[in-house]
């Protein structure tokens, strides 16, 4: 078995788990402003992923250690090249923890709109950068003969980055509304209903922008099949999760919008090979799936310990999702004290 080949799909399969998870984690908290008519609806919302959402980070960082180990070439060439905007992501995903942890410490309306405002920032960040990270990445940058990127970070924000940025946010935001009409009752629910249904549309537009010019950058690719194939999945499951939206089916949103980020990730991936970072100076410098790996013995053990480890990892964030799968409400919520009262 071609051991490198297995771990290109094993770190897509860890991207595509934290994008899933934390993606509707930062439609959340990009919906606040959107949603929340007062302290109570943003405690609500806040709860509904409060439970899950530095679990749903673990994603992250298995995603980069896996990487790390199994293509040390294409993670050094990677935060070489992306360190600014990867810094940018790490300081938003730090604001944005601490903010949970710390709203909840304060009582004046002040120090809750501080840090509400971190939690937004927090989210919106990572959820444009990692769009645009990924759509450069497919695109090619400029990766000198020692491997090294040789760009600036201006160079990133070109069209085509961008709109992948515009893409994931939007897809995000979409994703986490929806989680929010699935896991809330009420005004609330209606209110995360209404808005889906709204960004849903504007989503689906540019989001096959992002995908039909990702399909016509490589129409030479011998695999194309396999990009438009996945590229098409992804757009029929983010029409089809706009269409139960309409027919208030919640749940099947919900899940559909999932499908649409694995399928996007995919298209991402088959776009990618046999590359991991294609080079536009010089196709000769590009970062291949077979030159950018660890040696084969590494690939080994790291496969031993990913089919221990794995299942047992999907099995506690299972058990983590059913234990607390119930809707959360606003009376279920304590009453907060008063700005000056004593503790």
């Amino acid at each position: 078995m071609d051991l490198a080949l297995l771990w290109f799909g094993i770190v897509g399969f860890f991207f595509i788990g934290y994008f899933v998870l934390d993606g509707f984690d930062f439609g959340v908290g990009m919906a606040l402003p959107f949603l929340a008519k007062d302290d109570t609806d943003k405690r609500v919302m806040i709860n509904t992923i409060g439970p899950v959402w530095d679990l749903n980070e673990t994603w992250l960082i298995v995603a980069g250690a896996s990487l790390f180990a199994a293509f040390p070439y294409w993670y050094a060439t990677l935060f070489d090249g992306f360190y600014l905007a990867l810094l940018l992501i790490l300081l938003a995903l730090i604001a944005r923890g601490v903010s949970f942890e710390y709203r909840r410490l304060g009582r004046s309306d002040q120090w809750k709109a501080w840090f509400d405002g971190m939690i937004i920032v927090g989210s919106a960040v990572p959820a444009l950068l990692w769009g645009v990270a990924f759509a450069n990445i497919i695109q090619g940058v400029a990766i000198d003969e020692t491997g090294t990127y040789v760009g600036t970070l201006f160079d990133l924000l070109n069209p085509y980055g961008l709109l992948g940025g515009l893409t994931t946010l939007l897809l995000f935001f979409t994703h986490g509304v929806q989680f929010v009409a699935l896991k809330t009752d009420g005004e609330l629910k209606e209110r995360a209903h209404a808005l889906s249904v709204r960004a849903g549309l504007v989503t689906i537009v540019v989001a096959a922008a992002f995908l039909v010019w990702t399909v016509v950058q490589h129409l030479g690719a011998p695999h194309l099949a396999f990009i438009v194939g996945f590229a098409a999945a992804a757009a029929v499951a983010l029409i089809g999760s706009w269409v139960a939206n309409r027919i208030r089916r919640e749940g099947w949103a919900f899940a559909l919008t999932a499908a649409t980020v694995v399928f996007a990730v995919l298209t991402i991936l088959a776009a990618l090979y046999p590359n991991v970072m294609p080079s536009t100076i010089d196709p000769a410098y590009s970062l291949t799936i077979a030159n950018a790996s660890s040696s084969q013995y590494t690939l080994e053990v790291m496969t031993w310990v990913a089919v221990i480890m794995l299942p047992l990892v999907l099995a506690y964030q299972a058990f983590t999702y059913w234990v607390f799968r119930k809707r959360v409400t606003r009376t279920a919520i304590p009453v907060a004290a008063p700005a000056g009262a004593a503790h």
